[in-house]
């Protein structure tokens, strides 16, 4: 049965505009996406399909142009115009922070992330420069790869912070696992990091690791700082 002959309910272009976008699940939003299915399946069965393919919605954001190519009923354009949506979310939370909004809670920090940090592949450490009344100065990646004590040097995050007058900071990461449980090296970066920067007197507010699927773990609301 063809999406136009479903009830306006369950049709997903309707159900998004009468109960919102969060109302729609994986399939429903990639349908969206893809705008038309393939002979004898319909949109939302496609996307269902390349769902199970990819494994989740998170390895098909990730995937490399030559696989996600490579998948049936995508290609070459469907690859760019994803990686410009998922580029244009990531520009519009950004820049929303930046126009003065504060960071009081570790949930707002987390938000943010997951649109900057939580599609990568790779590991990327980043820095969070605030001013006093905890306002987002700068927001910048410092490192790349498989992240350790060895390759994040914390006098690099600590001429970052100063050369960009920073008040306080905050650190994070992505776990491209999906599972932002910290790892025994990412404690004792933190604690390496947190006494470097107190030796220029700026505080670490917290560090963020950011998972898959909304899942987070800040280390303020842990007592690992």
């Amino acid at each position: 049965m063809a999406i136009s002959d479903w009830h306006e309910n369950d049709r997903p272009r309707e159900k998004l505009l009468k109960f919102g976008a969060q109302s729609l699940t994986d399939a429903e939003l990639l349908a969206i996406f893809l705008r038309v299915g393939v002979q004898g399946k319909s949109a939302v069965d496609l996307a269902q399909d390349l769902l199970d393919h990819f494994g989740s919605l998170h390895a098909l954001l990730n995937a490399d142009e030559a696989t996600f190519c490579q998948a049936k009923g995508l290609g070459q354009a469907k690859f760019v115009q994803l990686k410009a949506v998922l580029e244009i979310s990531r520009r519009h939370f950004e820049s929303g922070l930046q126009t003065g909004e504060t960071f009081n809670q570790p949930e707002q920090v987390a938000q943010f992330l997951h649109h900057s940090l939580g599609h990568q592949s790779r590991e990327r450490f980043s820095a969070l420069l605030l001013d006093s009344q905890n306002r987002l100065k700068q927001f910048d990646i410092l490192f790349e790869g498989t992240l350790n004590s060895a390759s994040v040097h914390p006098r690099e995050v600590v001429k970052h912070a100063l050369l960009n007058d920073a008040a306080k900071v905050i650190i994070a990461h992505n776990h491209p696992s999906g599972d932002p449980t910290p790892s025994s090296a990412d404690l004792k970066l933190t604690q390496r990091l947190r006494e470097a920067l107190s030796l220029v007197e700026i505080p670490l507010l917290d560090h963020i690791i950011i998972g898959d699927k909304g899942r987070w773990h800040a280390f303020s609301q842990h007592n690992q700082l």
